[in-house]
C-alpha cells in the first residue's frame, strides 16, 4: 500500500550521500520550499521503524528539504511523501527506474502532435496533487494546534507535582538506563533506543538540559508528538 502524507524530515533518512549534489542547487531549491511550503515532486519513502523512513527515490529533494529546515525549522518541519510499505519497495523501484526511462528517452524527440493530449492530463494530476497536498497541510496544521493545546493542558497539571515526578526534570536527570527503564513500564515502543537518543540529544544541549517538551521532540530523533504526549502523560500520574 502506498500512503501519501506530511512527513517529519528529521525522521528521514537517505542512503545516498550529500556530497552527490551541488550546495547552491540545494540552497535554490531549499529556498524555494520555505516560500511554498512543501514539495511538487514527493519524495518515495519506505517505513524502517518506528516513526522512521528511509528515501527511495528523490535523494535531491531530501536533501533540499533537510537544508529548508536547518534554516527555517519551523517552515521546514514537514515534507510531503508516498509512503510505501516495505514489502513493494522493489515493485516502486522498478516502477520508478521505468518512469526515468521514459524521461531520459523522450527528451532528445521531436514532441509529436499526440503529446499534446497528455498536457490536460498532466495539468489535472497536478491540480489533484496540489489540493491533495494542500488538504494534508491544512490537517497538519490543526493536528500541530491540537497537540500544542495538549501541551499546555499537560502543563498545568505537572507544576503541581513534585520535581521528582515531573516528566521534563525526569527527561533532564535521569541516565540512559533509567530512562529505558521508565520508557519501558510506559511501553513506550522502542524504549532503548529512544532513551539513547534523549541522552544523547541532552547531553548535547548548551546546559546539558532540554527547555521544554517542544524542545525535546526536535532535538530527539524519531520521537515524534505522540509519543511525547504519551510520556507526559504516564509520568505525570507515576
Amino acid at each position: 500500500m502506498i500512503n501519501f502524507s506530511l512527513v517529519d524530515v528529521k525522521s528521514i533518512a537517505s542512503n545516498e550521500p550529500r556530497s552527490n549534489f551541488a550546495e547552491a542547487d540545494l540552497e535554490n531549491l531549499a529556498d524555494i520550499i520555505i516560500e511554498t511550503g512543501g514539495i511538487i515532486r514527493p519524495l518515495v519513502v519506505k517505513v524502517t521503524g518506528v516513526e522512521s523512513y528511509t528515501v527511495v527515490d528523490g535523494h535531491f529533494e531530501y536533501y533540499a528539504a533537510v537544508r529548508a529546515r536547518e534554516k527555517n525549522p519551523r517552515q521546514g518541519e514537514m515534507v510531503n511523501a508516498f509512503v510505501i510499505a516495505p514489502k513493494l519497495e522493489d515493485l516502486v523501484v522498478k516502477q520508478v527506474a521505468s518512469l526515468k526511462g521514459i524521461d531520459s528517452s523522450t527528451k532528445p524527440v521531436t514532441p509529436q502532435p499526440e503529446t499534446t493530449k497528455l498536457e490536460p492530463r498532466l495539468a489535472n494530476l497536478e491540480l489533484r496533487l496540489e489540493k491533495q497536498f494542500n488538504e494534508f497541510k491544512s490537517e497538519f496544521i490543526q493536528e500541530r494546534q491540537r497537540i500544542d493545546s495538549q501541551f499546555k493542558q499537560l502543563e498545568n497539571l505537572i507544576p503541581q507535582k513534585s520535581e521528582q515526578s515531573n516528566p521534563l526534570s525526569l527527561l533532564n536527570s535521569l541516565d540512559k538506563d533509567e530512562l529505558s527503564i521508565k520508557l519501558q513500564r510506559s511501553r513506550i515502543p522502542g524504549a532503548e533506543k529512544l532513551a539513547k537518543g534523549i541522552f544523547d540529544a541532552r547531553t548535547k544541549k548548551p546546559k546539558q538540559k532540554f527547555e521544554d517538551y517542544r524542545d525535546v521532540v526536535k532535538s530527539v530523533k524519531n520521537l515524534g508528538d505522540k509519543t511525547i504526549l504519551t510520556i507526559i502523560d504516564e509520568w505525570s500520574r507515576s
